[in-house]
């Protein structure tokens, strides 16, 4: 009898056709039945004594074929036995327990190979520990295998003596099959990845052609290639809303979250999906889920959630409105009657306007007012435009709703605009009434940003400065609401060369004949929208938007008190256009500084700083502007500010100080003619506004150049102020820069300041309390005797490299906090050390090797 060899049914090794499941291999029939073997071993060890029966294995026994690697594993039918050659076999119960043990094993290695080759690490790493484990258990059991004496009840013939298979998959063998495994799915899925990208890409394309059904089937055939793509779900729950499929856009919310528990697209298509639903508790948990996923998106979710508060109550409003008709109200009744004879075509006007005015009253009167939209017709009668004007207010008093109605109609962003923009007052007066009314809420002002006409919307509400009475305070009460939504922001940015007309128009009116406080209004939002660079400098580039600015400061200058609002509300617009650097004409700028000059004999506190505020940012632009102003007597005017105090005056005037006497030596003398030890500016370096203090070091810095200035300052405190602005207190490298070349100039023009005040060059910080004294402050020396001997942090010194320049010194180093023993050596004069630290010819390394190399001594009442 022939030997056998097991394979798997239906395969076929001659090419004619379907085999049996075992297979002759060639071999000595006389020898007799030879017993069935498998490929190898495998990694379980099972005993196969079970499969030796029969010549012939039936396909109709075989119920599936497994594989894993190239090992095969059969599953048998319910009749659990072969039939071969007429001889039925039944195995024995301990052979079932073998069978069961063996699919058992296929079903966990199966596992362990999937896990093997899942994207996550940690999976991937527990899968090789197990695997590992197993093996180790499978070469012992294999031990134990081989060393059991089995016994054989077949009655075929005797096995004969197991042998070790020399086929049997080792260790190494069966892991670099498990790799080549993973590295094949691992490529596959690369492969997939590749096509379910593309088709999500075509299946955007439709969407974003409105084509939802095509969408839907790329992304359909995407899940085919790859199932956990989360993206691809989310992107067809999309696709089934836009369809009004929500239980399927839920179906695949919820297997988005299982490919991503922290989806936030998922949570947030479930919501819009619960919310057409009506689902409204539910919509809103969705929302919730998403705040508390990423909080950085609580804006947005805001937005969702006041959509489900206006659904949830128009939802409530309709049922009520419905009640009312069923129960046969007459108001209900009666309106719905109306609407259908207003719905008759091809009536004259009167007929119109009568029925909605008649219907207009009864919304009023009606406390629940009933949601409903109706068809109106482009009608030019100013009656009917009136009517149906007064409708909507009524409709849309306190009905989010009504409003969302309205001003989603097709034809609404640009009508409104339009009829506001009308040459008929009444009609430009009730459609200023019903955008008011939809102002009042921010659902009403998100509306109006996102469907009207904002171009038209702005030149119609600019328009309204024609009107004298308290519309146009209205009309630009409205403006003022819209400019500070930060949509109107973005969107006045970008369209700004649209609108720039319109408001240049403005600047360029009479304020004798325009209403004061809409002019001042109006001014104040292009100030306040002008904080913005990109808005600067396009309003800045404008030369007649700049030519207008000045034109309508000499109309008030015409009568400061009269049009004082409206000057003072042009000046602060024009400060935030002289922010703009470099300017775009200094003759413009000139002739501001002219201007602003002048308003310095102004008595009004608000148009002074402004003033003085436009010229600290005017003046560096030219030094013709700086000798005009010193001409104009500029430095007393700001010593006066100063003296004044006021932290904004004070804070514009010093920086007009600093310039001026940066520039021209004529200022510094004039400035210490009116503040002779300058009293006025050292008060200032007190301030805990660092850029006043910079510029009042400034200031300082170049004043001590006057001769005998640097002398009336010896009784001051001045260089330990200096020295610890420079030393590191000032938190600005600025602040510190110009208080080191402030006190470099000063210890220059006058050395005594050295002789004196040396001490607190080299230590201006009290050292601690000495260890194991009593003494309150420093150390002492007594004779040979040091008490309290240590060492603390001081500063070493300023260090400063003189440049053979005029009048120029510049700080080279500032050497930084460090610790220096106390060692007892004579005190050294601080007298000595002027000549060396202030000589042009000294080099910075000489200074440095000079403190690094010099024991600090102890410092004795140093005056």
């Amino acid at each position: 009898m022939g030997r056998y060899q097991l394979r798997a049914a239906g395969t076929s090794t001659a090419g004619t056709g379907p085999v049996d499941a075992l297979e002759r291999l060639p071999g000595n029939d006389a020898a007799g039945p030879a017993p069935l073997r498998r490929p190898g071993r495998g990694i379980w060890g099972e005993p196969i004594s079970w499969l030796q029966a029969g010549r012939r294995l039936l396909p109709s026994e075989v119920d599936t074929v497994g594989r894993l690697g190239h090992h095969r594993a059969l599953a048998f039918s319910s009749r659990r036995g072969f039939a071969a050659q007429g001889f039925w076999f039944t195995m024995a119960d301990y052979q079932e327990e073998d069978l069961q043990k063996f699919l058992k094993n296929v079903d966990e290695i199966t596992n362990l190979i999937q896990e093997m080759n899942s994207d996550d690490p940690v999976i991937r790493e527990k899968a090789v520990l197990e695997t590992e484990k197993r093996l180790q258990f499978t070469e012992e059991d294999q031990e134990e295998d081989e060393c059991r004496t089995t016994v054989d009840k077949t009655m075929i013939s005797p096995p004969q003596a197991p042998t070790k298979n020399t086929d049997e998959i080792n260790t190494e063998a069966f892991l670099a099959s498990m790799e080549k495994d993973a590295k094949e799915r691992a490529k596959r899925r690369r492969e997939n990845k590749v096509l379910a990208d593309a088709l999500k890409e075509k299946g955007n394309e439709a969407f974003v052609k409105g084509d939802y059904e095509t969408a839907i089937l790329c992304y359909s055939e995407g899940l085919e290639k790859l199932k956990d793509m989360k993206v691809l779900y989310t992107n067809r729950a999309q696709a089934y809303i836009k369809l009004g499929d929500y239980r399927k856009a839920l179906v695949d919310c919820e297997w988005a979250l299982k490919c991503d528990e922290k989806c936030t697209k998922a949570y947030f298509h479930m919501g819009k999906a619960h919310l057409a639903l009506k689902n409204y508790s539910v919509s809103r948990e969705c929302y919730q889920k998403i705040l508390e996923i990423n909080p950085q998106l609580q804006t947005q979710v805001k937005g969702y959630l006041n959509q489900v508060d206006l659904r949830e109550k128009a939802d409530l409003q309709e049922k009520e409105a419905q009640e009312a008709l069923d129960s046969g109200t007459n108001t209900a009744v009666t309106t719905k009657n109306l609407l259908e004879i207003l719905s008759k075509p091809d009536q004259i006007p009167s007929f119109y306007a009568g029925g909605i005015e008649i219907l207009t009253d009864m919304m009023k009167d009606c406390k629940p007012v009933m949601c409903f939209s109706t068809a109106g017709k482009d009608a030019v009668e100013e009656t009917v435009c009136m009517s149906v004007l007064r409708l909507w207010q009524a409709v849309c008093s306190e009905n989010e709703e009504n409003q969302r109605l309205l001003v989603l109609r097709p034809d609404t962003g640009q009508l409104l605009p339009s009829l506001l923009a009308s040459r008929v007052p009444n009609i430009r007066q009730q459609t200023l009434a019903l955008l008011l009314q939809l102002a009042q809420t921010e659902n009403g002002r998100s509306l109006i940003m996102g469907h009207l006409d904002l171009t038209g919307l702005l030149e119609a509400l600019v328009s309204f400065l024609d009107f004298s009475d308290k519309k146009a305070n209205s009309a630009m009460g409205l403006l003022t609401d819209l400019a500070l939504e930060e949509r109107f922001q973005v969107w006045f940015q970008a369209s700004l060369p649209d609108v720039l007309l319109a408001l240049t128009g403005v600047l360029k009116r009479d304020p004798k004949v325009t209403n004061t406080s809409a002019l001042c209004q109006c001014i104040a939002i292009m100030g306040n929208l002008s904080a913005e660079a990109a808005t600067r400098r396009q309003m800045s580039a404008s030369e007649e938007f700049r030519d207008a600015c000045l034109a309508l400061m000499a109309k008030c200058e015409e009568d400061v008190d009269l049009f004082r609002e409206v000057m003072y509300t042009l000046l602060g617009l024009m400060m935030n256009l002289c922010l703009q650097s470099p300017f775009v004409s200094e003759v413009w700028a000139m002739e501001v500084s002219r201007k602003c000059l002048s308003l310095l004999n102004s008595q009004d506190g608000g148009i002074l700083t402004r003033a003085a505020g436009i010229l600290s940012r005017t003046l560096s632009s030219s030094l013709k502007i700086v000798e005009e102003a010193l001409r104009a007597g500029v430095v007393k005017k700001m010593i006066k500010f100063l003296k004044a105090g006021g932290q904004t005056a004070s804070r514009y005037a010093v920086k007009i100080l600093a310039i001026c006497t940066n520039s021209y030596h004529e200022a510094r003398e004039e400035l210490i003619r009116l503040d002779k030890k300058l009293g006025v500016l050292m008060q200032l370096l007190g301030s805990e506004d660092e850029i006043l203090v910079g510029n009042a070091t400034l200031c300082l810095g170049n004043c001590v150049e006057v001769p005998h200035v640097a002398s009336s300052l010896l009784t001051t405190d001045i260089v330990p102020v200096l020295l610890k602005l420079a030393g590191g207190d000032a938190q600005k490298t600025a602040v510190q820069l110009n208080a080191g070349i402030a006190l470099g100039k000063l210890c220059t023009a006058e050395p005594r300041c050295t002789a004196r005040q040396g001490a607190q060059l080299l230590l201006w910080r009290k050292p601690p309390h000495p260890q194991g004294t009593g003494e309150s402050s420093g150390c002492s020396r007594r004779g040979n005797t040091v008490m309290g001997q240590g060492s603390f942090w001081a500063p070493t010194a300023v260090v400063f490299s003189l440049f053979h320049s005029r009048s120029l010194l510049q700080p080279l180093l500032f050497l930084p906090l460090l610790p220096l023993p106390l060692t007892p050596s004579p005190l050294l004069s601080v007298s000595f050390l002027s000549p060396l630290l202030f000589q042009k010819q000294t080099s910075p390394a000489s200074f440095f090797f000079f403190f690094s190399a010099w024991d600090l001594s102890v410092w004795e009442n140093v005056p």
